[in-house]
C-alpha cells in the first residue's frame, strides 16, 4: 500500500529560502522604505529599479545553511566564490613566527567573492581562535595579487586540538568597506562554524600548513563550508572534487 505523502517525506530534508543574516536587515530595511516612498510617489522609474536594489542587498546578506563534511584533517573552503589564485608565498608577518605559522613559505588559496555570492565567511577547521588581527588599508580590486599586502584586511589564525595552526584572512575589495569579525580570540569553532562577513565583494586567502596540496584549482568555484580545500598532511596534489 502506498504510503500517504506526508508520511513518506517524514526525515526528509526540504528546501527553503536561505535566511537572512542580521547585519543586512537594517539596508533591506532602509532601501525598502526608499522604495515604498518611491512607490507612493508613483515614480515608477526609480520605485522599480530600487525594488531591484531591496532585493540584491537581501540576496547578499543571505545565510544559507551548508553540510560540512565530516573527516580526519579536512580543511574547509571558508568563503563562497572562485579560486584565482595558487600561490607558494611567505606567511603574512601578523601571523608568521613560532607561535603562528612558522616563517617558511606555504601554499596560498585564493578565493574572489563577487557581489552575487554568499559573503558568509566560515571556520576551515574546527579548533580554538588564537589570533584576529585586523589591519587597516586600501580598497584595491581583491582579485589583483597584491590585495594581500595593501587593501583592509583582518587575519584569523586557528588551531586545532593536535596543535596544527591554520590562518586565512579576509581582504576587502573595491566595494567592501567593512569586514566583521564574529570570534575573538580564545574562542572555540567548529569545522564550517560563521567566523564573520565582508561587505560588499572582495576575498579569501587561505594558508595551507606545510606538507598540505591544495585539492581545489584555478577557476573552481568553492561552497564556503563544504568545499574541501585539502587534508592535513597529503602533500600530492588531487584532482578537484565537484560541488
Amino acid at each position: 500500500m502506498k504510503q500517504p505523502e506526508s508520511t513518506a517525506m517524514a526525515g526528509g530534508v526540504k528546501w527553503r529560502w536561505p535566511s537572512v543574516h542580521p547585519e543586512g536587515r537594517k539596508f533591506i530595511l532602509i532601501s525598502g522604505a526608499i522604495t515604498a516612498f518611491f512607490a507612493f510617489m508613483a515614480w515608477e522609474t526609480l520605485a522599480w529599479p530600487m525594488a531591484g536594489i531591496t532585493l540584491w542587498i537581501a540576496a547578499f546578506f543571505r545565510d544559507p545553511v551548508r553540510s560540512v563534511p565530516r573527516g580526519e584533517g579536512l580543511i574547509i573552503a571558508p568563503a563562497d566564490g572562485m579560486v584565482t589564485l595558487i600561490q607558494t608565498v611567505l606567511p603574512p608577518r601578523e601571523l608568521a613566527g613560532a607561535g603562528g605559522l612558522g616563517d617558511a613559505p606555504l601554499t596560498r588559496v585564493s578565493i574572489f567573492m563577487s557581489v552575487f555570492d554568499v559573503h558568509i565567511n566560515r571556520a576551515p577547521i574546527g579548533g580554538t581562535i588564537k589570533q584576529v588581527v585586523y589591519i587597516s588599508g586600501k580598497f584595491l580590486n581583491a582579485d589583483l595579487d597584491k590585495a594581500s599586502e595593501d587593501n583592509e584586511r583582518q587575519h584569523i589564525l586557528v588551531e586545532d586540538r593536535d596543535g596544527v595552526r591554520i590562518g586565512f584572512t579576509q581582504i576587502a575589495g573595491l566595494v567592501a568597506r567593512r569586514i566583521m569579525p564574529f570570534v575573538k580570540p580564545g574562542d572555540i569553532v567548529a569545522a564550517g562554524q560563521r567566523v564573520g562577513l565582508i561587505r560588499f565583494g572582495s576575498r579569501v586567502d587561505v594558508y595551507l600548513p606545510e606538507g598540505t596540496a591544495p585539492r581545489v584549482t584555478l577557476g573552481q568555484r568553492c561552497v564556503a563550508g563544504e568545499t574541501v580545500l585539502g587534508v592535513l598532511g597529503r602533500g600530492e596534489p588531487q584532482d578537484a572534487i565537484p560541488q
